[in-house]
């Protein structure tokens, strides 16, 4: 039986005092990759907040890699992050330190301190995002593709239970965006790591067929629940 990664049971999610999404209901199994789709302004970064515990769960049930969302506490926020991964649209990288440093910055500021075995992590994630030898590099020296790549090489570090990321291939050319998908999925196979992916990119969705949760009208649809339903929801959301 698969591991579920994600769980979330008629959830309200608020932004403020303003309800953002309403009974929220699906769940995501360990290794399954799941595009998170939607209008600007829907809901997706918020349902994203949520599940790395920026936004806090009022309303309904939740849990993310074992930890209940509605017990977090400022306390074990980090602790769920440590076993997550997040990757950014703009890299979020320090520009005043190469490659091996970010990573190790990352490693230091989740409780790290073991100077061999963080240079050992350093070096099986550069080596699973195909940059072994760039580990010495500036971002400024790097393609957005090769930074991207490190944004990736940052969220393994931990090895994640769950990946989220936001936009990925959202300032990418066709050709990088392809690469960085194959290796998202690559990674979702062979890892074991589930993937929630958010994009507007309808391109990728349809040359990477996978499952769709949809933000529409306060909602989230799960392409995988309609399928079963005889009801089939029909509506596509719109590109930006």
């Amino acid at each position: 039986m698969a591991e579920t990664v994600v769980t979330l049971s008629n959830a309200n999610i608020y932004q403020g005092g303003n309800l953002i999404l309403q009974d929220i209901n699906f769940a995501v199994d360990r290794g399954e990759f799941v595009f998170l789709v939607g209008k600007t302004g829907t809901g997706k970064s918020s349902l994203l907040k949520t599940l790395y515990g920026e936004l806090t769960l009022k309303e309904g049930n939740a849990t993310v890699a074992g930890y209940d969302l509605r017990k977090l506490t400022w306390k074990t926020v980090p602790y769920l992050r440590r076993t997550l991964g997040v990757i950014f649209q703009d890299f979020q990288l320090l520009t005043d330190r190469n490659v091996q440093e970010n990573l190790r910055f990352v490693l230091r500021a989740t409780g790290n301190k073991d100077e061999k075995l963080m240079d050992e992590k350093i070096n099986d994630v550069l080596d699973k995002v195909g940059l072994k030898s760039k580990g010495f590099k500036m971002p400024y020296e790097m393609s957005g593709g090769e930074q991207q790549r490190v944004d990736i090489a940052r969220a393994l570090l931990n090895n994640p239970k769950l990946i989220l990321a936001d936009e990925p291939t959202g300032n990418l050319d066709p050709e990088t965006s392809d690469e960085i998908m194959q290796l998202l999925f690559q990674i979702s196979k062979d890892y074991g790591t589930a993937v929630i992916m958010a994009t507007h990119d309808f391109i990728v969705i349809n040359r990477y067929p996978s499952r769709m949760l949809t933000t529409e009208r306060n909602r989230v649809f799960d392409s995988a629940a309609e399928q079963q339903s005889p009801l089939a929801f029909t509506a596509q959301p719109a590109a930006e």
